[in-house]
């Protein structure tokens, strides 16, 4: 038996999320901890799951801030680091009427990157029944090294390995380093969550959600989904027999407020209901698809609320979801 559900390695940063404005008219933004990998795993925390982060950040009153917050939804810590070279990442998010994000990044190089191949926790690796990672671990060295380390550790461990490819234009060397990279760890996964303006970058605007999926099952991976924003899921998945099944779950509408973390809320709904089994991907169509609307309601729950991981619901709040 695994110590842990999921692991995820990657950034951890404050997000300044847009609160308003104050008399003079000047914006007011609300601290808030976050970074996707973070949330992911923090979603099956509060979710009632074992969960488990590796990561860094500055020696600051903000790595101290994020360190808490998830202590707090009992994630273990023990594998983050700090430094003393880099101040913790901070990211300013605006958001239009929508309640969709615009960012802007606190992050040259940023603390988040500087998590190096020492710094792993082996033993916390090895014992991950699912590893969770994105792709912003990519962008810079040490951290890009870190976390192909760590995806070998947990295979020859035996575990499994969840992909979430994030694009943020101002943290790549432009989308001809980007794409390659954000590709390369799709034969190496098992579960991939992508959104539909991922799929787009990374397959070709003219790509459907059809197309996508099975061009994932085609590099190996056993679960795709792919984030249809208001619209639910689609996902393909290949069955322990090798046969494929695929479909699209839709999604309660609800009074969007703030779309910060929805997808790794969703990323972290998944992962708590896949690691209920004894084998996470050993399911029916029928399972699976009860998997999704699960997911669907952590992250229509989290879409009402301000923030990323401050939103997370916990399971007696899925549960009795009534939009």
């Amino acid at each position: 038996m695994k110590k842990y559900d999921v692991v995820s390695l990657g950034e951890i940063l404050i997000d300044f999320t847009f609160a308003g404005m104050n008399a003079d008219g000047k914006k007011l933004y609300e601290e808030n901890p976050g970074g996707a990998p973070a949330n992911c795993v923090s979603a099956v925390s509060k979710l009632g799951g074992k969960g488990a982060f590796i990561g860094m950040t500055g020696r600051d009153s903000f790595g101290e801030d994020v360190r808490r917050v998830l202590e707090e939804i009992n994630v273990d810590t023990s594998g983050m680091r700090y430094t003393e070279s880099q101040h913790t990442t901070l990211a300013f998010v605006s958001l239009d009427e929508k309640g969709e994000r615009h960012f802007s990044f606190c992050r040259n190089p940023g603390a988040d990157t500087q998590l190096s191949e020492n710094d792993l926790d082996k033993l916390m690796l090895e014992n991950a029944r699912i590893f969770h990672i994105g792709s912003l671990s990519l962008t810079d060295e040490p951290c890009k090294s870190a976390t192909l380390k760590a995806i070998e550790i947990v295979k020859n461990a035996g575990g499994l390995i969840s992909y979430d490819p994030n694009y943020r234009a101002a943290l790549w060397h432009g989308r001809s380093d980007a794409i390659p990279l954000m590709k390369s760890i799709f034969p190496l996964a098992d579960s991939v969550k992508v959104s539909d303006e991922e799929l787009a970058l990374l397959f070709g605007k003219e790509t459907s959600a059809e197309a996508g999926g099975n061009a994932l099952l085609d590099r190996g991976v056993r679960l795709a989904m792919i984030t249809l924003g208001a619209k639910g899921v689609y996902y393909a998945a290949k069955l322990p027999n090798g046969e494929r099944i695929s479909g699209t779950v839709g999604c309660e509408k609800v009074k969007v407020v703030d779309t910060t973390g929805a997808g790794d809320s969703f990323t972290g709904g998944m992962l708590y209901r896949l690691t209920r089994r004894e084998n996470p991907f050993s399911f029916t169509k029928e399972e699976i698809e009860a998997d999704l609307r699960f997911a669907n309601t952590v992250a229509s729950i989290c879409v009402t609320r301000r923030g990323a991981i401050p939103a997370l619901p916990t399971l007696s709040e899925v549960e009795a979801f009534h939009p």
